[in-house]
């Protein structure tokens, strides 16, 4: 009986620590997004860093986006801290209602068969009513 309950509590604590998903770095997560936005010039860059344009110096944090986006699309960000979701509200949110071409451009490449753009558009109109 001993051992049937610590063999349960050991598969208990490894499907804890295992079964919940990895989070993505949060060395980034002190960026000044507001200082990105505001800046065309700087959000171009990363934006074109993302969309893989040719000759492009890409900021560090751009080249780390650019591994985790499509998953981060997909899952709604499932595996983003709480502070990498505000972020990427904030961003998408900008995108879409004031760089819509940008936003149209990284959906092309991350999101062509429009599974998820949608979803994140809707919720940037609802949050500027």
């Amino acid at each position: 009986m001993k051992l049937a309950l610590v063999c349960l509590f050991a598969v208990s604590a490894i499907v804890h620590v295992y079964g919940r998903p990895q989070q993505y770095t949060d060395k980034f997560d002190n960026i000044d997004i507001d200082a990105i936005l505001q800046n065309d010039r700087l959000l171009k860059r990363y934006v074109d860093c993302v969309l893989d344009k040719p000759n492009v110096r890409c900021p560090s944090e751009a080249i780390e986006l650019k591994k985790v986006l499509s998953e981060a699309l997909e899952t709604d960000c499932a595996k983003c801290s709480n502070r990498q979701k505000e972020l990427a509200e904030k961003t998408i949110n900008y995108l879409v209602i004031n760089k819509k071409n940008m936003w149209d451009e990284v959906m092309a490449k991350y999101d062509p068969e429009k599974k998820y753009a949608q979803k994140y558009e809707d919720r940037a109109l609802k949050k500027q009513s």
